[in-house]
């Protein structure tokens, strides 16, 4: 019996022929990534009495949700990260305008074809879109692969969606995977391995492919996976001179179940709060007045996002009552955005041009919602109280339809526009 992408992965990785899901592995990690969390990694590692890591050159920081610091407390904690850095010699650290970790690791050259890496953020499954397979792991688990290089792992059983038809004009990735939260519930690949197959997703551009690994974490996958293709190939070819090797399931490789999804008829998809399988499509959301709009954070604030936007709003002002706030997904893409002359035009129209940084996201950093605030964001989690108030409440969305809904002042469908 062949192997899904997932089982190859961990048992290269635990020096084994094969590995089985429900089998237990012990597995050597190729990278670890720690972002604002490396505060209290550091913590741990220093009541333990650890004062080295097991490869400096395998470990990546980036500090991405409260840069700059807003608070004294959030200061003291990123000093105590630079503190962290210097003393274990780390060497891939991207502090102060890189970005936001799942959009930096990425342009940084460090996703590659059929690596192991965990994450200190539940959102690390998006590097899946090169066919990684990338894991969000906790604080004293990173701890301990910070101290050893390894982790155990239950190598998880696979799920396969295979996407078919033709997206229609303004329905985007975004869209298929909250479509699919909907359909299926956030409890569907509960510590499962989700592989995303067929011509709709070979034809994605990698930004969308990130989406829709980032967003798995939101159905509860532990892996998420694109095979990589020509597109990843000529991506990492710039980045890096590590060889980019095909990866792909066997043919004859066993999978938990397979789904098959036509999207050609697919609308526009809103998650009402407070759950991100709480979904409609957008003919069903009925009259729903806003008071902020976000385009942004590790899900949706590439620039294809943004060029979504600047494509809906034009030249037309944002609404009265609403606040938008743009927020480019990493100094590149804000570099890039601004050479398109997409953020001069965004900020014409009205909309606040905020730093890289994924703060807004979890009601960290910037665009914290009063209580009866309603806002529509291309973020990955509307939970009570994500981006503020619990008495606000979040609404999730593509960057086309929180762009249209900007300007309307209402939550509103992008392909009328």
């Amino acid at each position: 019996m062949g192997s899904t992408i997932a089982e190859k992965i961990l048992a290269r990785a635990s020096g084994k022929e094969t590995a089985r899901p429900g089998e237990y592995v012990m597995a050597a990690i190729d990278l670890a990534m720690a972002h604002d969390s490396l505060g209290p990694i550091y913590e741990i590692l220093s009541r333990a009495g650890v004062d080295k890591v097991w490869d400096k050159d395998k470990i990546v920081c980036v500090l991405d949700h409260w840069n700059p610091p807003p608070t004294v407390r959030d200061a003291e904690i990123y000093k105590q990260i630079r503190m962290a850095v210097k003393k274990f010699g780390i060497r891939h650290f991207y502090g102060q305008n890189a970005g936001v970790c799942h959009q930096v690791l990425f342009e940084k050259g460090h996703i590659i074809p059929g690596r192991l890496i965990v994450g200190a953020d539940s959102h690390t499954l998006s590097y899946g879109a090169c066919g990684a397979a990338a894991a969000g792991i906790g604080h004293s688990e990173m701890a301990y692969v910070f101290a050893f290089g390894k982790l155990w792992f239950k190598v998880p059983e696979t799920i396969k969606f295979i996407i078919e038809g033709v997206l229609p004009a303004r329905v985007t990735a975004k869209d298929v995977i909250l479509a699919i939260a909907g359909k299926y519930s956030v409890g569907a690949a509960q510590y499962k391995a989700v592989e995303f197959a067929g011509r709709v997703c070979s034809e994605m551009s990698l930004a969308s492919r990130i989406t829709m690994c980032n967003m798995a974490a939101e159905i509860g996958a532990k892996f998420a996976f694109f095979e990589p293709d020509e597109k990843v190939r000529e991506y990492l070819e710039e980045r890096t001179k590590e060889p980019v090797n095909v990866l792909e399931a066997d043919e004859d490789a066993s999978y938990e179940a397979v789904y098959r999804e036509d999207v050609s008829q697919l609308e526009p998809q809103v998650a009402f709060p407070f759950a991100v399988d709480n979904v409609r499509p957008i003919s069903k959301v009925g009259d729903i007045r806003i008071d902020q709009a976000v385009i942004g954070s590790c899900t949706n604030g590439r620039l294809e996002d943004l060029r979504a936007a600047v494509e809906i709003i034009g030249t037309t002002k944002i609404h009265p009552d609403v606040r938008m706030l743009v927020i480019p997904s990493s100094s590149e893409v804000y570099r890039d955005a601004i050479r398109e002359g997409i953020l001069a035009s965004l900020s014409e129209s009205g909309a606040i041009i905020c730093n890289p940084g994924c703060g807004p996201c979890m009601g960290a950093h910037m665009g914290l919602l009063a209580s009866g605030e309603i806002c529509i964001s291309t973020t990955n989690r509307n939970f009570r109280g994500r981006m503020g108030s619990p008495e606000s409440e979040l609404y999730l969305a593509s960057p086309a339809t929180v762009a249209a809904s900007a300007i309307t002042g209402r939550i509103a469908d992008p392909r009328g526009l």
